[in-house]
């Protein structure tokens, strides 16, 4: 972020995955290249045409809240303030008034479980059975208001709906308020729990999804030359954002400075990205711009890397077109934990944080042959690099980019 302007710190990290419930677990995980990607059973997979997902296991709310409590949160919130209440945790004592503590949240689906069981609960033929918290329980906002809700925060509260780049602009978005003088802390990322019958069928037509029913553990593959879609994936994963001053004054640990925040729209379809990776490279340059970096001094792109076939491609072209001779380090952890739409970017910061930290890029799970036509340095084992700023993307239906740039401090 430019000279002039407020430091942003990230001093809190939480999680909720397919890959464990703690940074520490998710980034063993990854740096194992384990995929998380299991058969379905939750719901009966039967006709749906894919029967597997990474899916978060033993989910403890009550740990958090209540049972009753529990019972008027979606499974998407449920998720989000588990992760926001650790990330907010592991940042310590804040100094700031409730005023000046805010909360952004990124999702697609919203409370699409409780949307679902209400639609197809078929009391009423044809109308479902929405119960008196359905409509609550089921809004975007929903988690972002059951943080702020649960922590007493009453600085801006809000929600952002950008497909699979909501996570990323949530705390992006965090950034610019904490920037702005907008709110002295912020607790920001993205939540999904879009693992239903209705939304898999919907992947399924759409065929964006990989067809490895025989062999889960193998299906996502991002950039591999056989790859044939994504993995569904839900999950949660939030930041804690202050001004640096803040973080300072109060003695907090810094985990890295969050110092670019890239937003750009393609402007070119719904569902594909644009020729070569245009609208990306813009977002991924007005990162770099913001950060008052140089492609060359970036150490490690966490790419979107999905394991569609065009995704792929496109963010390869726009990652060269950008970096160059640079061959920048690019590694997708898409391949361990799946695609968890909205909350994908958020959970990718995590990671990019803590490689940061740890001066290390994790493989890209599943690759085996690279496509030659993406011309660029996926790592397929654990690669050591130097200490550096960390850029991560998220592309989203519609055109929504976002790339957001951390820096160690």
């Amino acid at each position: 972020m430019s000279q002039s302007a407020v430091r942003v710190a990230v001093t809190g990290l939480g999680v909720r995955t397919p890959a464990g419930a703690h940074p520490k677990e998710l980034w063993d995980t990854l740096l194992a290249g384990r995929s998380t990607a299991r058969a379905i059973t939750s719901f009966d997979t039967e006709g749906l045409g894919v029967g597997f997902a990474c899916q978060v296991e033993g989910l403890d709310v009550e740990a958090y809240v209540s049972a009753k409590q529990a019972s008027r949160l979606d499974r998407m919130s449920q998720l989000a303030l588990c992760a926001a209440t650790d990330a907010l945790c592991d940042a310590g004592a804040l100094r700031a008034p409730a005023e000046r503590r805010g909360v952004v949240t990124g999702t697609c689906f919203g409370g699409r479980t409780t949307d679902e069981a209400a639609m197809l609960g078929g009391r009423h033929l044809e109308r479902g059975a929405p119960g008196p918290l359905t409509v609550p329980m089921a809004m975007h906002n929903s988690a972002a208001a059951a943080i702020s809700i649960h922590h007493g925060l009453r600085g801006p509260s809000l929600s952002v709906e950008t497909a699979c780049a909501s996570g990323s602009h949530a705390i992006g978005e965090a950034g610019r308020m904490v920037r702005g003088g907008f709110a002295d802390v912020v607790v920001a990322g993205g939540a999904e729990a879009c693992i239903t019958p209705a939304v898999l069928l919907g992947f399924r037509r759409c065929q964006v999804l990989s067809q490895r029913n025989e062999a889960p553990e193998r299906a996502s593959r991002p950039f591999d030359r056989d790859r044939d879609g994504f993995v569904l994936a839900e999950g949660a994963a939030f930041v804690v954002l202050e001004s640096f001053e803040h973080a300072v004054r109060r003695g907090a640990h810094v985990y890295a400075e969050l110092t670019g925040y890239g937003s750009t729209s393609d402007g070119h379809h719904l569902t594909a990205p644009s020729p070569e990776g245009e609208g990306a490279a813009r977002c991924m340059r007005a990162a770099l711009a913001d950060a008052g970096l140089a492609a060359e001094e970036i150490v490690h792109v966490s790419a979107h890397g999905t394991g569609t076939p065009l995704n792929d491609l496109t963010e390869a072209q726009a990652i060269d077109r950008v970096f160059g001779a640079a061959r920048v380090p690019v590694t997708s952890v898409k391949g361990v934990i799946g695609h968890a739409i909205a909350a994908a970017g958020a959970i990718e910061a995590v990671a990019a944080v803590l490689g940061l930290r740890a001066r290390a890029v994790p493989p890209t799970a599943n690759l085996d042959h690279v496509d030659p036509r993406c011309d660029v340095d996926v790592v397929g084992r654990v690669r050591s690099v130097p200490s550096g700023p960390v850029l991560s993307n998220s592309f989203g239906f519609g055109g929504h980019n976002a790339t957001l740039i951390f820096s160690p401090c």
